[in-house]
């Protein structure tokens, strides 16, 4: 069940850009996604400073972005964790970066981050699919369409058309 009580105002997407494309803040959230939630371990996985973490972590529990849980009682430790509004935009963004890094490495020395999809309990490589006919969507196949504002000529410029084959 999303939770969306969010403080993060997703418009137009401009913020949660801003937000992971902090330095850090994309790969913390990568981490994060990938099992390493507890702050010593996230320090190791991506040599960064305690200081730097900590801000880091802080922003983006405040942004709505993570959680935190105490783990130990007798000492300050937590561990972080994506929230429900969180894996509802960044799963699917990190899984996209993921694989698109993956498939266009230079290098031989990738590491491969296999995903498994908890409803049928098979392993995935989730795309972007058409929600009228199913087939994969890809950059050269979206474009968007004229909106009645658009065509009002109140967001500037003319609305995009097709492009002509």
């Amino acid at each position: 069940m999303p939770d969306h009580g969010s403080r993060v105002n997703f418009q137009h997407g401009q913020e949660f850009l801003a937000a992971i494309s902090e330095r850090w803040n994309y790969q913390i959230l990568r981490e994060v996604f990938f099992g390493v939630g507890r702050f010593g371990e996230l320090k190791r996985a991506l040599g960064i400073s305690a200081n730097i973490l900590t801000a880091r972590l802080n922003s983006l529990t405040e942004l709505g972005l993570l959680t935190k849980r105490a783990y130990r009682p007798d000492k300050p430790w937590y561990e972080y964790a994506l929230t429900d509004s969180a894996r509802e935009l960044v799963v699917p963004a990190i899984a996209a970066v993921t694989r698109w890094a993956e498939t266009h490495a230079t290098d031989t020395d990738t590491t491969d981050y296999p995903l498994m999809h908890t409803t049928c309990g098979n392993p995935t490589n989730p795309y972007l699919a058409c929600s009228s006919c199913h087939q994969p969507v890809e950059a050269s196949t979206l474009h968007p369409t004229a909106t009645e504002e658009d065509s009002a000529g109140r967001r500037g410029g003319p609305a995009p058309t097709a492009p002509s084959d």
